[in-house]
């Protein structure tokens, strides 16, 4: 005899990871345009003199602050590929870990989470860097062999 709890609690489970999915792919759209904006900033600011010391500290403490936020939103939009990909494998809300379904009050919270609290926990007592998962081959222009040297880099110190 089948459970019918278990069907309805699969198949509501099912129709929060696909409202899931479409939160995430809005959350993935605004970072690439917020991205794009914030790397034609700092690249459009580049050249310009400003009046004096303080105008040009400031214009650099500016485009640090910039730039540490571009790297957090980076890597939201990283793990937020990732949950898409693992909604696309039929991964998504399983524990990498320990296999277990990941609680949907967790999912809610963390809709990139990709282990479940316990794990969660015992990863950061072990001091391991949890959600680092990137696969940073794919950011790599793997047609072109070529080495770049300090050379080919344009720096501008003025």
């Amino acid at each position: 005899m089948t459970n019918r709890n278990s069907g309805v609690c699969t198949m509501a489970r099912k129709d929060s990871i696909n409202s899931m999915k479409e939160i995430l792919i809005k959350r993935r759209d605004a970072l690439r345009k917020v991205l794009a904006d914030d790397l034609g900033n700092l690249t459009s600011g580049k050249g310009q003199t400003s009046g004096d010391i303080a105008d040009a500290a400031l214009d650099s403490s500016e485009n640090e602050i910039s730039s540490q936020l571009a790297e957090v939103e980076s890597r939201e939009l990283a793990s937020i590929e990732h949950a898409l990909e693992r909604i696309r494998a039929g991964e998504f809300g399983v524990c990498e870990r320990c296999s277990r379904a990941i609680p949907m009050a967790r999912l809610n919270a963390l809709p990139y989470a990709t282990l479940c609290i316990e794990c969660q926990r015992e990863a950061e007592a072990a001091g391991e860097e949890v959600g680092m998962n990137t696969d940073w081959s794919r950011l790599l222009d793997e047609t072109d062999d070529s080495d770049v040297s300090i050379n080919d880099i344009e720096m501008d110190v003025s």
